[in-house]
């Protein structure tokens, strides 16, 4: 026997986190937790992996028996809501709004054709002062960073948030109907109130310092001295000593230049040749760069995500009425634990406040891809 699906208390948004044997079962269990809740036109919706070939179906069922015509997400291995989270089973987690067409625009699949998509939104966009935007994106894109960039300077500094599907075979996003390639997503208008965070997860370790010499991805000096050299003394004695055991717990950190809140992308190290005193990062980098050394453990993760949470509460205008949290996948159960400890004490913090989202393959926030990132978005 299923359990009942996990919802929220009645509110202009609802959120409803269903598992059951198939997908039809659970487009049924959230029309009858959505109830009359559907005066709204928008849905987000995140697919557990399981259900990736049943896409299109998911999505012209909901559509047709619920009214509302507009739906936005992703496929993920990994699916969450308040207090909650589902791996390796069929799930759906569903956030209904109360928003009107005029409140956002879907944002189709844009590769290519961000400049085009700008100009035929161009009146409704300067007439909203829209800005904010929830986006997806396919993680077989190598254009996926230039298209960020395309579409916030496009959006004069818009700030986008959201995660890349994560998916064993098909990772299908959703702009009211199964697509794939480079970004999609919703714009919202500027009369909708939207605050977002982004926790890290990592603390920062020893000083930041200008990378002088490289090749792509290869450090070959940080401050004119042997890369190597330097990363060890930072991450301290007992760990160089044995390089072995910093695999998942050291990271390089790149600061973001110009940014006045101290972010930074935190990167993997994928190489070591202690020879040549050389270190491979997991980016592209190129001479003068900045680089720092980050550390990532639960204890960590736990503190940085309580902090970015009340950092968001105390600014919001009133208590937040539905939210979506895109997490990495080497974050939730790999990270804090199992029985859903991430999103319990996303919920312990928040409040219990309808939520939707699913594990990311790569989080996004204002322009950027980072990893390793919890990116909270609150509705108020």
């Amino acid at each position: 026997m299923q359990p009942p699906p996990s919802t929220q208390p009645m509110s202009d948004f609802i959120s409803v986190h269903a598992t059951g044997p198939n997908w039809r079962d659970l487009c049924d269990q959230v029309l009858a937790e959505a109830g009359e809740c559907t005066a709204g036109q928008l849905g987000f919706i995140y697919l557990a992996d399981e259900l990736a070939g049943d896409t299109d179906r998911i999505i012209d069922y909901l559509s047709s028996r619920s009214g509302i015509r507009h739906w936005a997400g992703c496929v993920g291995m990994g699916l969450c809501s308040n207090g909650r989270e589902t791996y390796g089973e069929s799930a759906l987690s569903v956030l209904i709004t109360p928003f009107g067409t005029d409140d956002f625009r879907v944002i189709p699949s844009l590769d290519g054709n961000v400049g085009e998509w700008l100009a035929a939104t161009r009146d409704w966009r300067e007439h909203t002062l829209a800005s904010v935007a929830v986006v997806h994106g396919d993680p077989a894109s190598t254009r996926l960073p230039e298209i960020l960039l395309e579409l916030s300077d496009g959006l004069q500094g818009g700030f986008l948030v959201g995660g890349i599907a994560s998916a064993e075979a098909l990772a299908a996003q959703i702009a009211d109907h199964a697509t794939a390639g480079g970004l999609s997503g919703v714009l919202f208008s500027g009369r909708v109130a939207i605050s977002t965070g982004l926790s890290q997860g990592c603390s920062l370790i020893g000083h930041k310092h200008q990378i002088t010499r490289c090749q792509r991805n290869i450090i070959e000096t940080i401050d004119e001295r042997p890369a190597l050299d330097v990363f060890k003394e930072e991450i301290g004695e007992v760990l160089a000593r044995d390089l072995r055991r910093i695999g998942g717990y050291i990271f390089a950190a790149l600061p973001i230049a110009g940014s006045d809140t101290g972010d930074y992308l935190v990167r993997n190290l994928v190489g070591i040749d202690p020879d040549h005193g050389l270190l491979a990062v997991g980016d592209m980098l190129s001479p003068g760069m900045e680089i720092q050394f980050a550390r990532r453990d639960a204890d960590t993760a736990r503190e940085d995500l309580r902090h970015m949470i009340e950092s968001l509460k105390s600014r919001l205008p009133g208590a937040p009425r539905g939210a979506l949290y895109h997490s990495c996948l080497g974050r939730g159960r790999n990270l804090f634990g199992d029985d859903s400890a991430e999103l319990r004490l996303v919920g312990e913090l928040l409040g219990q406040v309808p939520l939707a989202g699913f594990y990311a393959n790569g989080e996004i926030s204002h322009n950027r891809l980072y990893g390793y990132t919890g990116v909270l978005t609150l509705f108020t």
